[in-house]
């Protein structure tokens, strides 16, 4: 059996390889909610690839994948307060890349964005709101700052394509002397209303038992205006019969009729 050479070998499968990183290089994947953008030896193209199976010049040109989903930021920054207090808050923003600018945002930014654009942005804005409250009304007033947030944030990233869609005030945080007149601040308006409660409690409490008398005492002059009546009634009669002489009268009538009472006695007898 004759010997093949190893070079008849060798270049057949040299090319096999070759043609296989070429097919292989030749196509580029764009997966589900994302961009992508071709660079052709250092050049964006604008044309935005979207999901799917795509052609490309191998080992000239490159996919750069931009996600277009929403994507959750959380930043930690400190700004102060209308009163000079400082606020350390910790944000979580939600955003998403507009998939008609993913070219534009790669091309002019780059692939960091989010540190280079989406943060300082967010850092501006909340130092600026922050700074229309006083740290007590940061506290409540947190909806309000979330809606300031990203009304000020879509200003800023939306002609560049990035657009904000939820800002949450995870945590507001202050600096411990002002947490404390916080706490001596509630205890004297705890004090202050307790106080106001047991005055109007005593207040009340006196209205109802100066009622109480003024019922009790309407009462006992009603008894002895009724007991002073009986009382006067019965005397009168007891005079009356302290004058009568046991003699019933003599004569009764109208006007124009008499009886005599005597003479009828007379003749009975």
């Amino acid at each position: 059996m004759k010997n093949i050479p190893t070079k008849k070998i060798v270049i057949p499968v040299v090319i096999a390889l070759v043609l296989i990183v070429l097919i292989l290089n030749s196509f580029t994947v764009v997966t589900a909610g994302h961009t992508g953008v071709l660079v052709t030896l250092g050049k964006v193209n604008e044309n935005v690839l979207q999901e799917g199976i795509h052609f490309k010049l191998p080992f000239i040109q490159q996919c750069v994948e931009i996600d277009n989903r929403i994507v959750k930021l959380e930043v930690e920054t400190e700004a102060f307060s209308k009163d000079l207090q400082s606020v350390m808050t910790v944000l979580a923003i939600n955003y998403r890349v507009d998939t008609s600018k993913s070219y534009s945002i790669y091309k002019n930014i780059g692939a960091e964005y989010e540190a280079v654009l989406v943060t300082p942005a967010v850092n501006e804005v909340l130092k600026a709101i922050t700074a229309q409250y006083t740290a007590e009304q940061s506290v409540t007033n947190r909806a309000l700052i979330s809606d300031g947030l990203v009304n000020g944030l879509n200003e800023k990233l939306n002609d560049i394509g990035l657009y904000v869609t939820d800002v949450n005030i995870i945590n507001f945080d202050f600096s411990e002397a002002f947490i404390t007149a916080i706490e001596e601040k509630q205890v004297a308006q705890q004090k202050l209303l307790k106080a106001e409660t047991e005055k109007q409690t005593a207040i009340t409490n006196a209205q109802a038992e100066a009622e109480t008398m003024r019922i009790k005492a309407e009462a006992e002059a009603e008894a002895n205006r009724t007991i002073s009546e009986s009382l006067s009634a019965n005397v009168i009669e007891y005079k009356k019969l302290e004058k009568w002489d046991g003699v019933l009268p003599k004569v009764t009538g109208g006007a124009s009729t008499f009886i005599d009472v005597g003479g009828v006695e007379d003749s009975e007898n």
